[in-house]
């Protein structure tokens, strides 16, 4: 199981490796998807790209303050999420940046060693 660490520890949840297609952290394998807060990690029953909108991610971006924007981890490879679901997060003021997902789990550690506020949901791999 590959493990990466980071120099400078970030406050809250980061990813401590990959386990089949999931993510482990603080020990737990979340084989479904993943939502990353400042605070907290949660399992996700993550649907497929095509079928995921903002709505559905409304318990994640409730976070006060706002988070800067949504680190989307599309799964194995880098794909677009729909212009739709774009167009509904920016119309929240709330920014995007996808990739794949362990691109995503690892780019998430860094930005929050920065002190960064922003949120990740990671679909599978």
């Amino acid at each position: 199981m590959p493990r990466f660490a980071s120099e400078t520890p970030a406050a809250g949840p980061l990813v401590q490796g990959f386990a089949g297609r999931g993510f482990r952290v603080d020990g737990v394998v979340h084989n479904d998807g993943l939502w990353l807060a400042p605070e907290r990690a949660s399992a996700w029953a993550a649907p497929r790209l095509e079928a995921l909108t903002v709505d559905a991610l409304d318990d994640l971006l409730a976070l006060a303050p706002k988070p800067e924007f949504l680190l989307l981890g599309t799964g194995a490879a880098t794909r677009r999420p729909s212009p739709a679901f774009t167009t509904a997060l920016t119309a929240r003021g709330i920014g995007l940046e996808a990739m794949d997902s362990r691109a995503a789990a690892r780019t998430w550690g860094v930005l929050r060693a920065e002190g960064r506020w922003i949120v990740a949901a990671l679909l599978p791999l």
